[in-house]
């Protein structure tokens, strides 16, 4: 008998990574060279959700500009990355 001691996490839709790095490249008006990622990761904060979005942009080497969204990245919505420019 095989036991499963780790919770498996569900895969991300890569199409919604897709479209969140082409609004952040949008709302923050980036060029193709530079690098964004975007992580889904457990929030650990007390009073956070149990899912947030991470986004880093790779303006500067070493120095990345991060913005964390409350949310799964699958409920993300281009508001929310329009919203991150406003700050």
């Amino acid at each position: 008998m095989q036991m499963k001691y780790f919770k498996t996490q569900k895969e991300s839709d890569p199409r919604q990574h897709v479209q969140v790095k082409s609004w952040v490249s949008q709302a923050f008006d980036l060029s193709e060279d530079v690098s964004v990622m975007i992580t889904e990761l457990q929030c650990t904060e007390e009073g956070c959700p149990p899912i947030e979005t991470v986004i880093a942009i790779m303006v500067t080497p070493g120095k990345p500009q991060q913005y964390k969204i409350h949310k799964p990245l699958a409920e993300v919505e281009q508001t929310d990355i329009v919203s991150l420019t406003a700050g």
